[in-house]
């Protein structure tokens, strides 16, 4: 790629942020639309798991090859289209009439946001080095992740005042200003010696990824034991291992493994991955709970996520001057013993708990999530090479969306299964207790309608204590996360990336 002036290169970093934007904003968008989808659509507990969860299964199964036609085809083509894909997507998600339907179309943006990840982020060592890197990386991300918490306050509003539908009709004016702004200020790249796409290895990894979630999803409702859970999940598994055996055993691989073997990028992959699961099973829990439970509205849920938006601002922005103080090393344990405060604190949240209580909770959350998910992912990028670096940031942001699709998995099955354990309904009518058995909107929605408190009260106390036990498994996972890969990771991988660089210049 031709030299690019840095002011140019700042304004292109601006209309990738609005690509990043778009598909953040459109990954929890949906959350506080999931209890009026429950009784529009007459949604269960695992449709809803899927409305959220096809858009990031997509996602994370898509990532790589996209990553790769970015190489081969260029950078600023392929964006191009990616954005088109999402805005026709949005634009049938906003027709959509049924849970079929609007699970084809959160599938289909998938696609495009696939597309538009890997390779916005696989530009910016193309264009920046050393600090500016690192800035740029940190504003990428901080729009990012602004986006997951800000997609739930806009989405509020717009339900407020309008249709469901138009949580995915607002996407369109942004993507069409990015679609514009990429095209008139990114200049082109490519790589042509990217490896070639395989697409029986592509087709092996996006099923298994799908057969695995799948397994994870209805789990609760078939049981854990089940001949639906245990194919899914089993087959699942088989499929990504033949995947990872077919890239180990191939003369030229489509996903480079031995980029595991550098410290920085393992243990930033891992450290993001879990950042990436905590939060999202968070915000598939945390709305429904404000929503339903504690009865605001959907407006009003949205700004109550507004402390994590501030943790997250305040936490992934800050990273970098942490980082540059005390070491990446410091930075991503601290932002990982941050987060398993706030998931320990929320384990004690009650159906009748007030807002002060959630707000310091959640404030405590965005912030660990931003101080470890920034200096980890500034690393990764750190330890590639210019060419690998697509390929690696794909790499890196598959783990993080299959994280973060296992964790709206994983995390709502296990809410859900306590849910039914713990739910001690009055006597209903079969189909009024099927409904409030396949979610607390359908208890909800059941008590207002048979005018029976006892069952709202018995629903919401068995879902904040589903809530509770999966914040108690996300403490303990961050713990884990911030005892095993912390201090394993590397303190200062700028320095050591800068070591590499000076030796190899020195023998030439």
């Amino acid at each position: 790629m031709a030299p690019v002036s840095a002011r140019r290169r700042w304004w292109a970093l601006l209309s990738l942020l609005f690509g990043l934007l778009v598909v953040g904003l459109d990954i929890t968008i949906l959350n506080v639309a999931l209890p009026t989808l429950a009784v529009d659509l007459d949604a269960s507990n695992a449709e809803l798991q899927w409305i959220v969860d096809a858009f990031i299964v997509a996602l994370a199964a898509l990532l790589l090859p996209a990553g790769l036609l970015g190489d081969r085809l260029g950078r600023k083509k392929v964006l191009l289209a990616g954005l088109a894909i999402f805005g026709a997507a949005c634009a049938l998600a906003t027709a959509a009439d049924s849970v079929g339907v609007l699970i084809a179309a959160r599938a289909l943006m998938g696609v495009g946001a696939a597309v538009v990840m890997p390779v916005s982020i696989a530009v910016v060592p193309s264009m920046f080095s050393g600090a500016e890197r690192t800035r740029a990386v940190a504003l990428l991300t901080a729009g990012m992740a602004v986006g997951l918490p800000l997609g739930p306050l806009l989405g509020g509003w717009l339900l407020e005042h309008y249709w469901w539908g138009s949580v995915f009709l607002i996407n369109l004016p942004l993507i069409v200003i990015g679609f514009f702004a990429i095209a008139f200020l990114l200049p082109e790249s490519h790589d042509r010696s990217a490896p070639r796409l395989q697409p029986l290895a592509a087709l092996a990894s996006v099923l298994g990824l799908g057969a695995l979630v799948y397994g994870v999803i209805e789990a609760p409702v078939e049981g854990w034991l089940s001949p639906a859970t245990l194919i899914g999940g089993i087959g699942g598994l088989v499929l990504i291992a033949a995947f990872v055996v077919s890239q180990t055993r191939s003369a030229a691989p489509m996903v480079d493994l031995g980029l595991f073997r550098d410290r920085a990028f393992l243990w930033g992959s891992a450290i993001a991955t879990a950042s990436s699961m905590l939060m999202m099973g968070a915000l598939f829990l945390v709305p429904q709970y404000l929503q339903i439970v504690q009865g605001h509205s959907a407006f009003g849920t949205g700004l109550r996520l507004l402390p994590m938006i501030g943790g997250l601002m305040v936490g992934g922005l800050g990273a970098e001057r942490l980082a540059a103080r005390f070491g990446y090393r410091f930075t991503v344990i601290a932002g990982l013993v941050l987060s398993a405060a706030g998931c320990a604190a929320a384990t004690a949240t009650g159906p009748d708990t007030g807002f002060g209580f959630v707000a310091l909770w959640l404030a405590v959350l965005g912030a660990g999530f931003g101080m470890s998910l920034v200096p980890a992912t500034d690393a990764v990028l750190a330890s590639l090479p210019p060419d690998r670096a697509a390929i690696g940031s794909a790499l890196m942001q598959t783990l993080r969306q299959t994280g973060g699709a296992i964790g709206v998995a994983v995390f709502g099955s296990i809410a859900a299964s306590v849910y039914r354990a713990e739910l001690d309904l009055p006597p209903l009518p079969a189909e009024a207790e099927s409904a409030a058995e396949d979610s607390v909107a359908g208890a909800a929605a059941v008590a207002e309608t048979l005018g029976s408190p006892e069952t709202a009260q018995s629903a919401f106390a068995s879902f904040t204590d589903g809530m509770g036990a999966v914040f108690l498994v996300c403490a303990v996972l961050a713990v884990v996360v911030a005892c095993a890969a912390g201090p394993r990771f590397p303190k200062h991988p700028g320095a050591e990336e800068a070591q590499s660089q000076h030796e190899p210049s020195r023998a030439a």
